[in-house]
């Protein structure tokens, strides 16, 4: 599987033509708190850039952006009852939504894991 970064700090991890988003460890380290996720629903169609999904902490609430352009397939629906799996697992149990690519040549955009650090290192 392969994972890509977005300077917004989402990411996205592949599996065939399924992406899983959610957001990084930076950005939930940035954010504190979990308190409030909202998923897009199964079925919306998101163009790369698009609002899809909404975090709020303690301190602030902020978008969550899709990192390519598709259709969600499955929004996670353990955020509603445990906001914190965002806290505790950023980069696991704690995606936001699952969406099929409608365009692959996206990801050249998004960022590896080796640059997305080096991008956070010169925050």
């Amino acid at each position: 599987m392969s994972r890509y970064f977005t300077e917004d700090h989402e990411w996205i991890e592949l599996d065939g033509e399924i992406g899983t988003v959610g957001i990084t460890e930076y950005a939930q380290s940035q954010l504190g708190d979990i308190v409030f996720v909202e998923v897009p629903e199964e079925g919306k169609t998101l163009a790369k850039g698009d609002e899809a999904a909404v975090v709020e902490s303690v301190k602030a609430a902020s978008d969550v952006y899709a990192p390519v352009s598709g259709t969600v397939v499955e929004g996670n629906a353990s955020l509603a009852d445990q906001p914190a799996l965002v806290n505790e697992d950023p980069e696991g149990e704690g995606w936001f939504f699952k969406l099929t690519l409608s365009d692959t040549s996206e990801l050249d955009g998004l960022m590896d894991e080796a640059a997305y650090d080096a991008f956070v290192a010169k925050l």
